[in-house]
């Protein structure tokens, strides 16, 4: 006689997603979703193929990584161990303005798309072919994606450094277009770097117009989070605002020494926001930030870490105080010297990165950067870190805050339909955790290592991490915009 259902997971603390108070009961597993949720012992006497014992442990929703740069590792590296192993079961890509398609490469990517991977790896002219590819590669996590500002630029202009005129930006709008019709979440800028940080306000509010139209979603890496971020922040509103678009802003921090102690001050600039407008943030849970090196940031302020460079790669590792000392140099002719290259700044304060990653706006996300050499830390231990180090051991906020941070939240601001709770019918995207010892292990000088812990993740059902070992299952898939975004937010409180 067949078993009714898959799994059974037995006797587990239940945290649903939502905040609420967990509870015990016993989870089952049928056709790829949670089929029944017993807590009075309903299902004692039931069978399934596979049971576990979950006594002791946590049972929350799979954890949705809300920033990811995993857009071609999907496809080249599909067992995404560095994700299963923290409890990720989707991962949303394309952020920061840097996306894998729609592109059209005319040779090497531009800084920062290089951190996707080489001109061999952006494939995919349609954002059509990109959902493709993420299918057939059957990644072992879902993913959602959303289209990159640069990577549009790029594909319409013939150099970065200057506004997009009107028949570039009609252009650019014509891709955006295709690839919301397509299943796209929204569009992402990054108006920091180099590649976009000419583009006026002006060009990424036309841009984003064609966000409203399809209930589309704008992030951005802000046009700088350092002594300018309030004014950057009021540029992303007003973007959101025109595009009537809700706004999510990346990776808040408050960069630099000069910009220590700021994060009440730009809080209170998302909460005024919040007020009349959908508006949120992400954070990741170091006092560190990674990206390309950019001289523009480069500061004896505090140290600057490489971790990778095209023409000296004996120096990733190095601190780049180090290098110019050995070299006989100063500090921005060293860093001239090693570009292209990758860095790990040490700029935030950790008071300001607690404040940001308790406050009620904050999702959590890694900004992993899964092709550098010497990575942060945070592609393998961000979502651990809130668990262990920040709710257990420091009390930041509780655990079902954290989780919900990590889940229920992320779902319902991307849309992100019958994921992220734990609710009878959604899909069985589960992480199972040991609550006492689950912690991160990655380090910034031995920054490959997988947490402790994480005792089982399915994803869609299936088995994917089992006690520390992938088990080969790859069931994610990839997953459309399927709702009006605009109304997943609660855009007339300033709390959520």
């Amino acid at each position: 006689m067949t078993a009714p259902y898959d799994w059974l997971i037995r006797h587990a603390t239940v945290h649903d997603g939502s905040g609420a108070t967990p509870f015990s009961a016993t989870l089952a597993i049928a056709d790829q979703r949670i089929a029944a949720i017993a807590r009075d012992g309903e299902l004692d006497l039931a069978t399934a193929t596979r049971e576990i014992d979950a006594t002791g442990l946590v049972l929350a929703p799979g954890f949705i990584d809300v920033h990811t740069h995993d857009d071609t590792n999907v496809i080249r590296q599909p067992d995404m161990l560095p994700k299963l192993s923290q409890g990720i079961t989707t991962v949303i890509v394309g952020n920061c303005g840097i996306s894998a398609s729609p592109v059209r490469l005319r040779s090497e990517p531009p800084d920062p798309m290089n951190l996707l991977g080489g001109m061999e790896h952006f494939v995919y002219p349609r954002f059509a072919d990109y959902r493709a590819a993420v299918d057939a590669a059957r990644p072992a996590v879902n993913v959602a994606a959303l289209v990159g500002h640069t990577a549009l630029r790029q594909n319409q202009m013939d150099q970065l450094d200057r506004v997009a005129s009107t028949a570039e930006i009609a252009g650019m709008r014509a891709e955006l277009a295709d690839a919301l019709s397509d299943g796209a979440l929204g569009l992402s800028t990054g108006l920091a770097y180099a590649s976009a940080i000419s583009a006026s306000t002006d060009e990424v509010k036309q841009l984003a117009e064609e966000l409203a139209a399809h209930g589309a979603l704008y992030t951005t890496h802000l046009r700088t989070e350092f002594d300018g971020i309030v004014e950057a922040i009021a540029e992303a509103i007003a973007i959101g605002t025109h595009a009537q678009a809700p706004v999510i802003v990346s990776h808040l921090k408050c960069a630099g020494a000069g910009n220590w102690g700021r994060s009440t001050e730009v809080l209170g600039a998302l909460e005024n926001a919040a007020a009349h407008h959908p508006v949120g943030c992400d954070c990741y849970p170091y006092a560190a930030s990674s990206s390309t090196l950019d001289l523009k940031q480069v500061t004896s302020d505090f140290p600057i870490t490489i971790t990778w460079s095209t023409p000296h790669p004996d120096m990733a590792g190095r601190n780049l105080a180090d290098i110019a000392a050995d070299w006989g140099v100063p500090l921005l002719d060293a860093a001239a010297r090693l570009q292209p290259a990758g860095a790990v700044y040490h700029g935030m304060d950790e008071t300001d990165v607690r404040r940001i990653l308790a406050h009620p706006l904050t999702m959590v996300g890694s900004d992993g950067l899964p092709n550098d050499p010497l990575p942060h830390p945070r592609l393998w231990g961000a979502f651990p870190r809130v668990l262990g180090h920040y709710s257990r051991e420091v009390g930041l906020f509780p655990l079902a805050t954290a989780i919900h941070k990590m889940t229920g939240l992320s779902a319902r601001r991307f849309g992100l339909a019958e994921r992220g709770l734990i609710r009878v019918g959604h899909w069985a995207d589960l992480t199972l955790f040991d609550p006492a010892s689950v912690r991160d292990n990655a380090s910034f000088t031995a920054p490959v290592a997988a947490a402790s812990g994480i005792v089982g993740v399915w994803v869609n059902g299936q088995l994917a991490y089992d006690a520390g070992t992938p088990t080969g299952a790859r069931s994610g898939r990839f997953l459309p915009r399927e709702t009006d975004l605009r109304h997943t937010f609660n855009p007339g409180a300033k709390h959520e």
